[in-house]
């Protein structure tokens, strides 16, 4: 494949190899996924499968049930269990040599919540279907807005698909899930994760952040006082970046009976920074579907 828009060929190898890692990681997944096990297992497993391919992972495995729409991993020993009759999102990033895909499913032990799964699927297949090049995201918005609606379902307003770039799981531009006024557009060369996120007609269709935080990102460097956070936060720097992590990636790395008061000191000093858990904000199930193309000349490439 020729260089692509300041995207050269080596740069277009390492997307390709990331989005198949992840795509190959994610029908693994489908099968493993079951009612009653432990989360932070689907997490584990994601994460050592994407290693053992060849890549690394962009974020932490999110597995988001029911009414959480994104953002949770679990933390260190985390007891939670993925509930009977639960909606099981599942959303796994990889990168090869900084070079970032995205994708997720949404594994359905709801029979009353199939068809909403598959508005998601339907809609992000129409937006990969209709997306090319200098297409404004206001038009590929109301595209998967209409797609979603047109199933009986809402989408969520305030999630949105985001360009990858390098080393950057969100880089610049955001694309949104509704109709919106925007004059921005899609680039050729670029790569966009696309990700309908839907609920059912009666939920407010919009999330709220809870109180928890499960994930976290390198801010910057800061002045430190405790020898135990800035060895944590060398590691951090060294390791993901600014690519976002999870507490448990952390584990050995200074004496347990340091960590907290370490880790504490890098939140309050805002050398690091937390997601918070998205919640749907009137607690009805949230279904999800994700890829990551890459622009081409009259449409784009599937790399998940």
């Amino acid at each position: 494949m020729k260089a692509l828009n300041g995207l050269d060929e080596e740069a277009v190898k390492k997307l390709r190899q990331s989005g198949r890692i992840l795509r190959e990681t994610r029908e693994e997944l489908k099968g493993f996924v079951r009612e009653n096990m432990p989360i932070i297992e689907v997490c584990e497993k994601a994460e050592e499968l994407i290693k053992r391919k060849g890549a690394k992972p962009a974020f932490p495995c999110n597995v988001s049930i029911n009414e959480i729409a994104a953002h949770y991993t679990s933390p260190p020993e985390d007891k939670r269990r993925i509930p009977e009759g639960s909606l099981v999102k599942v959303d796994i990033g990889a990168h090869v040599d900084g070079y970032v895909t995205d994708t997720a499913i949404t594994i359905c032990f709801n029979h009353e919540l199939r068809d909403m799964v598959q508005a998601a699927e339907q809609a992000l297949k129409k937006a990969i279907e209709t997306i090319e090049p200098d297409m404004p995201t206001s038009k590929l918005g109301a595209v998967i807005e209409q797609a979603i609606k047109s199933r009986g379902y809402k989408p969520i307003s305030n999630l949105t698909g985001h360009q990858v770039g390098r080393y950057m799981v969100h880089a610049g531009t955001s694309l949104p899930n509704v109709a919106h006024i925007s004059f921005t557009k899609v680039r050729l060369g670029e790569a966009y994760a696309i990700e309908p996120f839907v609920t059912v007609q009666n939920a407010a269709g919009k999330v709220e952040n809870s109180s928890e935080i499960t994930i976290f990102r390198l801010v910057k460097q800061k002045p430190l006082k405790n020898p135990y956070a800035k060895k944590l936060l060398e590691y951090i720097e060294e390791n993901f970046r600014t690519l976002p992590f999870a507490e448990r990636w952390l584990k050995g790395i200074i004496p347990q009976e340091h960590f907290k008061e370490a880790f504490k000191e890098l939140i309050h000093s805002k050398a690091i920074m937390g997601y918070p858990v998205f919640v749907e904000a009137s607690g009805k199930p949230v279904a999800q579907a994700e890829h990551t193309v890459l622009i081409i000349e009259g449409g784009c490439l599937v790399l998940t």
